[in-house]
């Protein structure tokens, strides 16, 4: 829109904005259609790519890892410590504190299958759902606290069928891990709620970190301490997400060489996809658990996920599920398979769209924990 204005004697049409903001979607700029095309993505996959894959992975892990986690290692002990344990039947579970990072002494679950090990080994990663008392209790079914019990039980009945996906794993031979990522749980406070997230993701970026890369560091060192515990087959650790847990599973997955395959269930579409009037992404707050500042600068989100390559990796879509267009999460299936394919081991890559909205229902629990024992065995599946 434009004015004349008179200067002096002479008309002057003004060319300055008198909109900076997109009146159909006041949460992107107007020129977000512009932002969107300078995106070249200059590390993503292309064809020529595929010509020596292992060079383009290594020149993208390097990026990855300077953009998403911190500038060096951090070499604390875990120093774990058992301080509650229960059992259930084939399995044990255990309350037990360890030392995530030199900053923070976690509680975590595990489940730990009985007799001779060591077992394959699960690292499960609870999602967002703007619910914060309650994070490893939505994969292992919690004890001794009544309110997080009936709290736990509501959410696996909304999204998994009734059912806690680590005491599943754990019936089926796997040792499983879940600890709150920073906000969730018992790393929760009062009245932290969805608004508030925008506040602590600021103050982490002025304390020269980022809420999403704290909880991917977290999340590697997790995958780490999971990978070396004594009934654990290092071999075989898997790291299994639905929602932003599957983003953070597919995250993990690429960057630690301690996760050996992955499940990832309702978290992968194109960034520019996702970032268009309407979509979810657009929302801010909890977005800021999965912005990584400036890695769109350099690769797309299935570029991030293909890393893991030749790792086997499961992912599913649901059609009907209102947070990721189908089409976006299509094609970047379609880029995850190439780069499989480019690997030589596009038989280790599962991708699916289920007749489903945002859930990981019972059939889908099934068909995804089949592919990953048949994985481990060396054998292909299709679920």
């Amino acid at each position: 829109m434009s004015v004349l204005l008179l200067m002096g004697t002479s008309a002057v049409q003004a060319q300055h904005q008198t909109l900076g903001l997109d009146p159909a979607e006041p949460s992107l700029p107007v020129f977000h259609d512009r932002l969107r095309r300078q995106l070249s993505f200059d590390l993503g996959w292309t064809a020529a790519a595929a010509a020596d894959p292992g060079v383009w992975r290594a020149a993208g892990l390097a990026k990855a890892r300077e953009l998403m986690l911190p500038p060096q290692q951090d070499p604390t002990p875990f120093a774990p410590a058992v301080i509650d344990e229960i059992d259930r039947g084939s399995y044990v579970a255990r309350k037990i504190e360890f030392n995530v990072t030199a900053e923070s002494r976690v509680l975590g679950l595990l489940l730990v299958p009985k007799g001779a090990g060591p077992f394959p080994a699960a690292l499960l990663l609870h999602d967002h759902g703007a619910r914060f008392d309650i994070g490893k209790e939505k994969l292992i079914r919690p004890w001794g606290q009544p309110d997080r019990e009936a709290a736990a039980r509501d959410w696996v009945d909304k999204y998994f069928s009734g059912r806690f996906l680590g005491d599943e794993l754990a019936r089926r031979g796997h040792t499983v891990l879940a600890v709150d990522a920073l906000g969730w749980g018992d790393r929760s406070a009062p009245g932290f709620a969805r608004d508030s997230q925008q506040a602590l993701a600021s103050n982490l970026l002025n304390l020269g970190t980022s809420f999403a890369g704290l909880i991917a560091h977290e999340d590697l060192r997790a995958a780490q301490f999971l990978a070396g515990r004594p009934e654990v087959d290092r071999r075989r650790v898997a790291a299994i997400g639905f929602s932003m847990g599957a983003f953070r599973a597919w995250q993990v997955a690429a960057l630690s060489d301690d996760i050996s395959a992955g499940i990832a269930v309702n978290w992968m579409a194109t960034l520019q996809g996702l970032m268009v009037p309407g979509g979810n992404q657009l929302k801010g707050q909890s977005s800021f658990a999965m912005l990584h500042p400036f890695v769109a600068r350099h690769l797309d989100y299935p570029d991030i996920a293909a890393l893991a390559a030749p790792k086997p990796m499961l992912f599913y879509a649901g059609a009907q599920d209102g947070l990721f267009p189908l089409a976006s999460a299509q094609e970047a299936f379609a880029k995850l398979r190439q780069v499989w394919a480019a690997h030589g081991a596009g038989y280790r890559l599962h991708t699916s769209v289920w007749p489903l909205g945002h859930v990981f229902s019972a059939a889908q629990q099934q068909a995804a924990f089949d592919w990953l024992d048949a994985s481990y065995d060396g054998r292909s599946a299709t679920p």
